[in-house]
């Protein structure tokens, strides 16, 4: 375990379990750590980074945790997701009871060497996505959940033989995939709600474009348009993807494209002087982009509107 002004760096399991007060894990490269485990321990003070995976269902949390840049304040619990080098933890200075999870998995990196999976989990963008967008659980959904987790728990407290770790391996895959669906759902039962921050988006993108901010401060990113309603980067995309058909940087692609079309239509301006204008750096970078989506170059777009 090591300590810096920030936060503490747990870079083993075993670590985080005595830091936690927790029993020795069973396994030197992951342990599920049940609510009955964790009722009566306390946490270290302040924020901490995992170098290892985290898989939580919370079914209630009470306090504000901090967790990446946001915090977890509301009642009605789910599950959050942590990767390698998040930060997690309380956002007091003096230890407090712990706010314990009904399940936590925690998964060394290297446990999944040598498996599809290593690469796989990689690919699931909830692992980088803040607690304000932490998977919201029907009662039947979290019934699915526990029922995992507690198959793994078994798993893992059985006797190990030439077969326990390909189980595991499988199990753990089957909760990711399941917590997937049930984020797709989330995405398709909030439609309301992700609509108005889909014309957020795109309101901001336009007025960003017709005011020339990008002259000053560039081509929007990614992060700048997340910020922009509050969300994470990969769950805008994700959001994106799913009402939409695009993420967050093809859409920031395609309003510089429908501005870019305008200006080519309806002034003089050079090719270089309108690639500056939406803030590329180099105009072969914006006509290469140009013609990409349009399958056409810039100035042949103006000769075959002319």
């Amino acid at each position: 375990m090591k300590k810096d002004p920030a936060h503490l760096k747990f870079d083993s399991i075993a670590e985080a379990h005595r830091a936690f007060g927790l029993p020795e894990p069973k396994h030197p490269l992951i342990s599920l750590i049940s609510g009955v485990m964790g009722e009566n321990i306390r946490t270290p003070g302040g924020t901490h980074v995992l170098n290892f995976y985290k898989i939580s269902f919370n079914p209630r949390l009470s306090s504000r945790v901090k967790y990446g840049q946001g915090y977890y304040d509301f009642n009605e619990g789910g599950m959050l997701f942590a990767s390698p080098h998040q930060i997690v933890g309380s956002d007091e200075d003096e230890p407090t009871p712990a706010e314990c999870s009904l399940m936590t998995l925690i998964i060394h990196p290297d446990f999944l060497l040598g498996y599809p999976l290593a690469q796989e989990i990689k690919q699931y963008g909830f692992f980088s996505y803040s607690t304000r967008e932490a998977l919201l659980l029907s009662q039947e959904e979290k019934d699915t959940i526990v029922s995992l987790f507690n198959m793994i728990e078994t798993e893992l407290n059985s006797r190990i033989d030439d077969f326990s770790q390909d189980v595991v391996i499988s199990q753990i895959a089957l909760l990711l995939n399941f917590s997937n669906r049930f984020y797709k759902r989330q995405f398709i039962t909030r439609k309301v709600v992700n609509h108005d921050v889909l014309a957020q988006v795109e309101a901001y993108l336009d007025d960003y474009l017709s005011q020339g901010n990008p002259l000053t401060s560039g081509i929007p990113s990614v992060q700048s348009l997340a910020g922009q309603v509050n969300l994470s980067p990969n769950y805008l995309s994700d959001l994106l993807r799913l009402h939409s058909g695009r993420n967050a940087q093809q859409l920031i692609q395609d309003k510089l494209i429908e501005k870019a079309k305008d200006l080519l239509s309806t002034t003089n301006l050079s090719v270089s002087e309108i690639a500056y204008q939406l803030g590329f750096d180099y105009s072969q970078s914006f006509s290469r982009l140009f013609k990409t989506k349009m399958e056409m170059s810039p100035l042949e777009f103006r000769r075959s509107f002319n």
